[in-house]
């Protein structure tokens, strides 16, 4: 498909720059078929059935954005250039894919600096342009990135304001538990203890899996049709337990709810061709648009997203492109706020 019908107009105002408090104070809009209404996220013990499962991402946002400086080079006879820094995807215990900025200014073999005692190597360069970064020392890299690291806030956010201490908090999931996201699972940024007991009380079971979340979900698609773009790949495991409970789940006739694009892509990357989930660990580089279909999920629920963008283009393949752009028109007119610290929606096909 044309990469520009997943396009529309957004207000710049629509983008929330901070997270409704309480979390699950945020509007949700419904979205059952072609039929449309507002809620809210407490709402959500209602709009659900006993018997369903919500599916959570456990993934936890490590302090992934660095800001450094290249070591000096002989020839320049000056301080070395600044260096930014959004670590991507984990190589191996020291070694992490990133992405740069001014990465015209840094060579495979130079070191940056990023303060606190934490330098990497800039081991190799890769074809989309990316770095591999070998930290140097002993510490797990965890530490060093709690040292000298920021929250990487998305682009929409980080552009308008600076990242501060509550967004420690702020973008971090209630579930977080498995160091290794540079990008928050979203949807589950509205769930509080207390949603949870009222889900608990309704009879809607919840399990978690996990997939650590790249910072290539922010890149834009950059090609003219759908078939030329090629997806980032990001790393998952569903456990067997997890995956015999899910599929009892739809035994019983109860549904498999994702909340996130994260959760529901792993689900789907586990799934026969039957529906039925198997358990899963390595890369997963699932890109899921109109046409697509479905196997191992029955609703999603997610925040709005970016126009022209992968997960636009999957919300559109699960309720059909027409009903997503008369939704996301309604919760532009409506106020809704959107991407990683706005409102909410369920979709329920």
């Amino acid at each position: 498909m044309r990469v520009d019908a997943f396009d529309f107009d957004l207000p710049p105002e629509r983008i929330a720059l901070r997270p409704a408090r309480p979390r699950d104070a945020a509007r949700m809009l419904l979205v059952q078929g072609g039929a449309m209404s507002d809620a809210g996220v407490r709402d959500l013990p209602l709009l659900l059935r006993a018997g369903d499962c919500l599916v959570f991402n456990d993934t936890r946002v490590i302090p992934a954005q660095l800001e450094g400086r290249r070591g000096a080079r002989e020839e320049e006879g000056a301080p070395g250039a600044k260096i930014g820094a959004t670590l991507h995807k984990r190589i191996d215990l020291r070694r992490w894919q990133a992405f740069v900025r001014n990465a015209k200014r840094l060579r495979v073999g130079d070191t940056v600096d990023f303060g606190a005692g934490v330098e990497a190597l800039a081991e190799d360069r890769l074809a989309d342009g990316s770095f591999i970064l070998a930290f140097g020392g002993d510490e797990p890299v965890e530490l060093l990135l709690e040292r000298a690291g920021t929250m990487p806030l998305p682009p929409y956010i980080a552009g308008k304001r600076p990242t501060d201490a509550d967004d420690r908090s702020d973008y971090q999931t209630m579930f977080a538990r498995e160091d290794g996201a540079v990008a928050a699972p979203t949807a589950a940024l509205h769930f509080t203890p207390e949603l949870l007991a009222a889900l608990e009380a309704a009879g809607i079971l919840t399990e978690t899996l996990t997939l650590h979340v790249g910072a290539g979900t922010f890149l834009p698609v950059k090609a003219d049709d759908t078939d030329d773009h090629v997806m980032h790949a990001e790393w998952g495991r569903i456990d067997a337990a997890t995956a015999e409970r899910l599929n009892a789940v739809r035994a019983r006739g109860g549904r498999v709810i994702a909340v996130g694009t994260t959760s529901l892509r792993l689900l789907e990357s586990a799934a026969h061709d039957t529906g039925e989930i198997a358990p899963f660990e390595g890369d997963t580089a699932i890109f899921i648009t109109p046409g697509y279909r479905f196997k191992a999920i029955d609703g999603l629920m997610t925040n709005f997203h970016l126009p022209k963008s992968t997960l636009f283009m999957l919300v559109s393949a699960l309720m059909g492109l027409e009903v997503m752009q008369a939704a996301y028109a309604h919760a532009i007119d409506s106020g809704y706020r959107f991407y990683s610290y706005g409102d909410a929606s369920l979709l329920l096909p």
